[in-house]
């Protein structure tokens, strides 16, 4: 994908969705007839991405990639709870399915999601998604308890976080597997100031996958 994306501005009596359903028929112009055709028999994405659904973070735009490149699963503050079988389908699906090479978690600065976390005020329902976040942070309390620039103490529970859920999807069975056959996992930390991506560097993998390592059987 190439040129500048202009934000989405209505001309005249124009409804949003007939903006929007302009817009999109000049993005099929743009790509072509031929290039949707390629597209329309199957997908094999090398590179699954679990991801914020805040609206600045949208993951092909800002890896430059088009439809077709990226598999995807967004939900608030990027998690990867064990409790949750909306990521844990997405997941299986992307490594045992799609065969992804790569999966990157990816958090961004001024997250709504974790900024509501590291606060003590009641937000509904979210809470209880927000009770994971709540975990990492009680974690570190500590370490984020000294960081006096609510600013800073923001960053660092997103850089927190990202580890803390690149370590829950290292608990997964089937992502074990696929390590073995050359999987990689990357986290990352998008600046929605400066449109770029920061990679953290989680704990080398095997510090507790002994823990975690499942046979078929069931033996010991």
């Amino acid at each position: 994908m190439s040129g500048k994306i202009e934000p989405l501005v209505l001309k005249g009596d124009q409804t949003l969705i007939s903006a929007l359903r302009d817009r999109n028929k000049e993005f099929s112009n743009q790509q072509g007839a031929s290039f949707f055709k390629s597209l329309e028999a199957t997908q094999s994405p090398k590179v699954f991405w679990i991801g914020c659904s805040d609206s600045r973070v949208p993951e092909s735009v800002i890896l430059n990639l088009p439809p077709g490149e990226v598999f995807v699963h967004r939900n608030i503050a990027n998690m990867v709870p064990n409790t949750d079988l909306s990521s844990l389908s997405a997941i299986q699906y992307a490594v045992e399915y799609l065969g992804v090479k790569c999966i990157i978690v990816c958090g961004h600065t001024n997250c709504g999601g974790v900024a509501a976390a590291l606060g003590n005020k009641r937000h509904g329902l979210v809470d209880h998604w927000l009770q994971n976040l709540r975990d990492v942070r009680a974690r570190h309390e500590e370490e984020l308890s000294a960081l006096t620039d609510e600013k800073q103490r923001v960053k660092r529970l997103v850089e927190l976080n990202v580890l803390a859920q690149v370590s829950n999807l290292r608990g997964h069975a089937n992502i074990q597997d696929a390590i073995k056959k050359g999987l990689e996992i990357h986290a990352l930390v998008y600046d929605v100031a400066t449109g770029l991506l920061d990679e953290l560097n989680p704990p080398p993998a095997d510090v507790a996958a002994g823990v975690y390592a499942l046979n078929i059987g069931g033996g010991h």
